[in-house]
């Protein structure tokens, strides 16, 4: 553009640029809005926008972007990125679709087996059993929390223990999560993040100089009969997991047996290294 205003640039019109990407004028306005395309010259006087033909494809891309549900904030990300970055912000915010998706779906499954009357059936795939556990000194860490923060905060408070775990004498025993009160997404507990250790004066130190920053706190876990069922990691996920409590309800009624204590998730494996399909946790409830 020269200095008198003259545009000297081949530029398109917003009406010739919108037939060349094949998109509305409507669109492309809300992209400027957006600050993910914006002309390549406005005319003050007028208005009117102007584009170049190089901001076809980017264009484009916007809109196939959009065309994934994906949010604003993430196709600015993609379409600002250089080289193979874009593509890898896509490949990560289509892997979260995917799991989002497929929780969606086993969601629908778990309710439909409800709808229909199919518990029994459902709950017949647990195999429930039980096994004595001996009382134990553990150090734990609680938090109110609702479903859906729940499994960062199982990882990271797990992880914060285990790690405190070597000034106890070492961990003894399987990390746990005790459901102090329903934890939903209307319901936030508390629940309580437990690792046995060996040394309980060692524990008592340690808290002590924790504070209440993470409600920590050493406890001596009583000896207990526990009724469970083994699952996968895949199971692990809401809502199949409820599915695994229910079955051990299920069982303990029939068997006779009354809860004993708070509901609880035993992580026995590594999870980190686990497959989908591989036994990582134990649902489990104390019985009498």
């Amino acid at each position: 553009m020269t200095e008198d205003g003259i545009v000297t640039e081949e530029l398109l019109t917003i009406g010739a640029f919108a037939a060349r990407a094949r998109l509305s004028a409507k669109a492309l306005r809300l992209y400027d809005r957006l600050g993910l395309l914006a002309p390549a010259h406005v005319d003050v006087p007028s208005g009117y926008r102007y584009y170049r033909a190089d901001q076809v494809e980017r264009a484009r891309l916007v809109a196939l972007l959009r065309q994934l549900d994906m949010p604003l904030a993430r196709i600015a990300e993609v379409v600002g990125a250089e080289g193979t970055d874009a593509a890898d912000r896509l490949a990560a915010y289509w892997a979260d679709v995917e799991n989002r998706v497929a929780g969606q779906r086993t969601l629908a499954e778990y309710l439909r087996g409800r709808l229909s009357g199919r518990n029994s059936e459902m709950y017949e795939k647990f195999v429930i059993e039980t096994v004595d556990v001996p009382a134990r000194v553990v150090i734990t860490e609680s938090r109110h929390t609702l479903a859906d923060e729940l499994p960062t905060w199982i990882g990271a408070s797990l992880g914060r223990l285990e790690a405190a775990a070597r000034e106890c004498g070492g961990v003894t025993g399987a990390p746990f999560v005790v459901y102090h009160s329903e934890v939903s997404m209307e319901s936030d507990g508390p629940a309580e993040s437990c690792v046995p250790v060996a040394d309980e004066a060692a524990a008592r130190t340690w808290a002590e100089r924790q504070g209440r920053a993470w409600e920590t706190r050493v406890r001596v876990e009583p000896a207990v009969r526990l009724a469970y069922t083994r699952i996968t990691k895949a199971q692990v996920a809401h809502p199949q997991i409820l599915a695994a409590f229910e079955a051990v309800e299920q069982w303990m009624a029939g068997e006779g047996l009354e809860v004993a204590g708070p509901c609880r998730e035993v992580y026995f494996a590594d999870w980190d290294a686990a497959g989908p399909e591989d036994a990582v946790c134990d649902v489990a409830f104390p019985v009498r």
